[in-house]
């Protein structure tokens, strides 16, 4: 009898459809927010596969598409790994030191019913995240193409996924030092993915050096339809990594979302006016960009601020990040797809705005209690400027290490020929009369 009434009671609980709580010993998660969660991870994989992919591969020469499209599908086959065996216990096990998790989830060994704060399953919550640690370093190969060395690249992303990544990461979503401490808020990844990443890139771009002709020789992209295919595909999988980080299948997803989506339309759009009224003509390569910068620059603050507020995110991202662009390439610095001033700049941007649009009085959410628009905004400018130091000094400690065994850069002669030849044996486009 006891037993019968308890799976009755159980039966019950769950066609209520509420959230998660205890029935008893028995922890249930809400199987609404699970799904939503389950699909947002499915379109943020899209981002990096293949989203990034076409984005990247239409940007570079035919001779190295294939090299930057297998750099890619290894940095996330690799990074998935590390994230199982020890990147989300450094990034969200349980709160030691304030710098990084504890082992208690080292190969997954002892995740619970549901993720602390939220309503689903932690092994939701484990997938979800893996695809934001999957996309960070791979984010990064657009500043090193057509010269970077296969072996140094799968190396070098996957420490610096456990070093820089997993540590930031935790700092500001997993209860360490930077949220607990000082208020630091990011609500999709501005600082702990497109900081992280873009100022990483810019470092490494310099470590590198420039491709050969750059920037004397045009260096023409073989493949702008591919570009804005793939840009087409960050934009919707934008909607899970934005969506997705409310956890929940309510109105804040929906609301980050909508954000998203204007942001980056505007973006796009003030980023075409530029190219016309300094060049004469909008392009397609122009509107890839400028949507990805506002995607960027919106993503910190998604579900804190108004759609109001996102209109003016998108149309500072596409001017901000444009100038970034020019004064990359004035610096003589070869980043070569931009990574610094669309990803970079545009994060750090989103991020500092943050700390003003919050305010409920401009229709955000509001601060949190005892909480100044001066203090939220001092505290995004020491996040800031803490991710930026971590990822410059790691990321300068991580390449020379790694250089030492393994070679950054490839020869001039396989340069030349071309990285899909010279590297892997394949070319990315066979072409017969």
């Amino acid at each position: 009898m006891m037993r019968s009434a308890l799976a009755l009671l159980t039966v019950v609980f769950l066609a209520s459809g509420a959230n998660a709580q205890e029935v008893g010993a028995l922890v249930t998660n809400n199987t609404g927010d699970t799904a939503w969660v389950l699909a947002a991870s499915a379109l943020v994989l899209m981002m990096t596969l293949p989203g990034l992919v076409l984005l990247y591969g239409g940007l570079v020469r035919s001779k190295n598409v294939l090299s930057v499209a297998l750099q890619t599908g290894a940095v996330a086959s690799i990074v998935s790994v590390l994230w199982i065996v020890v990147g989300y216990t450094l990034a969200f096990g349980d709160v030691g030191n304030g710098w990084f998790g504890n082992g208690r989830a080292w190969m997954l060994i002892e995740l619970t019913n549901l993720r602390g704060g939220t309503t689903v399953p932690e092994s939701t919550f484990v997938l979800f995240q893996m695809t934001f640690a999957m996309i960070a370093p791979a984010l990064m190969i657009g500043a090193w193409v057509d010269r970077a060395r296969f072996s140094w690249v799968v190396i070098f992303c996957a420490l610096w996924s456990v070093a820089v990544y997993a540590p930031v990461a935790h700092w500001i979503w997993g209860g360490g030092w930077l949220a607990s401490s000082f208020g630091t808020a990011d609500f999709a990844g501005g600082l702990v993915v497109h900081t992280t990443a873009g100022v990483s890139a810019l470092v490494v771009a310099v470590m590198m050096g420039r491709r050969r002709g750059f920037p004397d020789k045009p260096l023409i992209p073989h493949a702008p339809a591919l570009t804005m295919v793939g840009a087409a595909l960050l934009w919707v999988g934008w909607f899970g990594l934005t969506g997705g980080s409310a956890m929940a299948a309510t109105d804040d997803a929906s609301s980050a979302i909508i954000n998203t989506h204007v942001a980056a339309s505007v973006a796009a759009l003030v980023w075409l006016l530029i190219e016309r009224i300094n060049f004469g003509k909008p392009t397609a390569i122009g509107w890839a960009t400028g949507a990805v910068a506002g995607l960027a620059t919106i993503t910190p603050a998604a579900g804190y601020i108004s759609p109001g507020a996102a209109i003016l995110f998108g149309a500072l991202a596409a001017v901000v990040c444009h100038f970034a662009v020019l004064q990359v390439r004035r610096w003589g610095i070869d980043d070569s797809l931009d990574v610094f001033a669309v990803h970079g700049v545009g994060g750090i941007l989103g991020s500092l705005l943050l700390g003003l649009f919050m305010s409920s009085a401009l229709g955000g959410t509001g601060y949190p209690e005892g909480v100044t628009p001066a203090g939220q905004l001092g505290a995004q400018a020491l996040g800031v400027a803490a991710v930026a130091l971590w990822s410059a000094v790691l990321t300068g400690i991580l390449a020379l290490a790694i250089n030492i065994f393994s070679p950054m850069r490839v020869k001039k002669k396989h340069e030349m020929e071309g990285l899909d030849i010279s590297s892997h044996g394949e070319r990315g486009w066979h072409f017969t009369d």
